[in-house]
């Protein structure tokens, strides 16, 4: 659903970016599955693999809305960043998804205890965010811009 160049875990150092991948663990989802929940405790977070991932916001009185769409090389969930900050949209595996998965608690813990880790790590994490702030600006210009008139200067 968006466009341009999506930050990746490649935004760390090989250095950092080791540390980071001592910790995860491969997971799977199969298709449909919910990775997590709008509202829900973030302990995890993912980067996609294979497959497809979409987050969705609840709409009271309609079913879950799309708002994003994530693939290879994607961070899935940054709210795990900000203690004790919920979810802040759920998660479902659009397709069968392979993903790294890393323990929030122990990621804050390595930040914690190596600040120039930390630091990337919240650089990167902050990068994804700009991203995605973007990407839904221009969303909603593409969906509220009115469209112009015959004859009207460009």
């Amino acid at each position: 659903m968006s466009t341009g160049t999506r930050p990746t875990l490649h935004a760390l150092s090989r250095e950092h970016r080791g540390r980071l991948l001592h910790i995860a663990r491969e997971v799977s989802f199969d298709q449909g599955a919910r990775i997590f929940e709008e509202g829900g405790g973030p302990d995890a977070f993912w980067i996609v693999r294979t497959g497809l991932v979409t987050l969705d916001i609840r709409v009271p009185g309609r079913r879950r809305r799309v708002v994003d769409s994530l693939s290879h090389g994607e961070l899935v969930g940054w709210s795990w960043l900000f203690p004790p900050s919920p979810w802040r949209m759920g998660a479902e595996a659009m397709t069968p998804v392979r993903a790294l998965e890393f323990d929030a608690a122990e990621t804050r813990r390595l930040c914690a205890a190596d600040p120039w880790f930390g630091q990337e790590v919240a650089l990167w994490v902050g990068g994804v965010l700009a991203h995605r702030l973007q990407s839904s600006r221009n969303r909603l210009l593409d969906l509220y811009a009115s469209p112009r008139r015959a004859g009207a200067p460009g």
